[in-house]
């Protein structure tokens, strides 16, 4: 799968670090917290990593921000994003990318992404923050979506939210599967 635009290194690395230090941590402790290999946090922080969603998304959980806080390149009040833009995240376990459309502004938790998944892609995220919902819009394909034991098949139009501050999975069926993911935080 094509990613859509390769995340900006730099701007990640200083994004990690200023959220790291914000909290007081160590490399070390932000490595812990996150279930990461130190080497894998150092090597992001120094640009030279190439971030995973699951290390992202990781991150985002033990700084206790929104993965957008990490991710989000800077906007202007009119953003427009054609198909195939924006910074996107590959998954490092299945062939699945998460693009940001729209970051949380200052106060307000929820983050927009477009989901596209290869044919019989299957991804398991881990759980995210606690009170973390998702709110998925199947734009087209199909996939089973939604904690594993729960999970839903959606077809194109269908939609579901549930929480996600469990395992939760995006698994497409037959073909490509294509989605709005909205997480909320509460």
């Amino acid at each position: 799968m094509a990613v859509a635009q390769q995340l900006p290194r730099v701007a990640i690395a200083a994004r990690i670090q200023h959220e790291r230090r914000r909290f007081g941590f160590s490399l070390t402790e932000l490595a812990r917290r996150a279930g990461v290999a130190k080497s894998t946090l150092s090597n992001l922080e120094a640009a030279t990593g190439n971030p995973s969603l699951e290390t992202m998304w990781a991150l985002a959980t033990a700084l206790g921000v929104p993965l957008s806080q990490l991710i989000a390149p800077p906007t202007g009040p009119i953003q427009v994003l054609r198909a195939g833009e924006g910074p996107a995240v590959p998954a490092a376990q299945a062939d699945y990318v998460a693009t940001l459309l729209a970051a949380s502004p200052p106060g307000v938790r929820r983050d927009l992404y477009r989901v596209s998944a290869e044919p019989d892609s299957a991804h398991v995220a881990a759980p995210h923050q606690p009170g973390t919902i998702e709110h998925v819009y199947m734009a087209g394909g199909r996939a089973l979506v939604g904690p594993p034991e729960e999970a839903v098949e959606l077809a194109a139009g269908d939609f579901i939210t549930y929480p996600a501050d469990g395992p939760h999975t995006f698994h497409a069926l037959g073909g490509r599967a294509h989605a709005l993911l909205v997480t909320e935080q509460r």
